[in-house]
């Protein structure tokens, strides 16, 4: 029990575990603004776009019954076909990988800026290969 005890220590204090811890932590908070951003600035601007639109309030009742809004329809406990919902979140997906993408590439060029461009690692001879190794083989069985 020991022994395990040591090697959870040494796996929690490695690098790569307190970074993810990190980045899982600063991915919550980050998500919070990105949903707000979304729902209180992207969306209106799409809406108006689009006419008032909103894409969230689109469903299909599947089976009888007639209801005023997708609320009354879920209390009321009808199959609901809710694709303005998958609509919304396939936008809202498309909005945060952009964003995503924009700040790596923001992050990335800074990186560069302070730290120069990456260099190119020198070529290594890795050796003969396989088909000159047979060839010598070939050539040494003619002899």
């Amino acid at each position: 029990m020991g022994k395990m005890l040591k090697e959870f220590k040494q796996f929690i204090a490695r690098g790569n575990v307190m970074d993810m811890a990190i980045g899982i932590i600063i991915g919550a908070a980050f998500t919070a603004i990105v949903n707000s951003m979304v729902a209180d600035l992207i969306n209106p601007i799409i809406s108006l776009f689009l006419g008032g639109v909103d894409f969230s309030g689109l469903y299909i009742v599947l089976g009888s019954g007639d209801y005023p809004s997708i609320a009354a329809a879920e209390e009321a406990g009808a199959a609901v076909f809710a694709y303005g919902r998958f609509v919304m979140a396939v936008i809202n997906f498309l909005i945060i990988a952009w964003v995503v993408f924009l700040l790596a590439r923001a992050m990335n060029r800074m990186r560069e800026a302070t730290l120069g461009p990456k260099k190119k690692a020198p070529a290594v001879n890795p050796g003969p290969t396989e088909l000159d190794i047979l060839k010598e083989i070939r050539d040494s069985l003619k002899k």
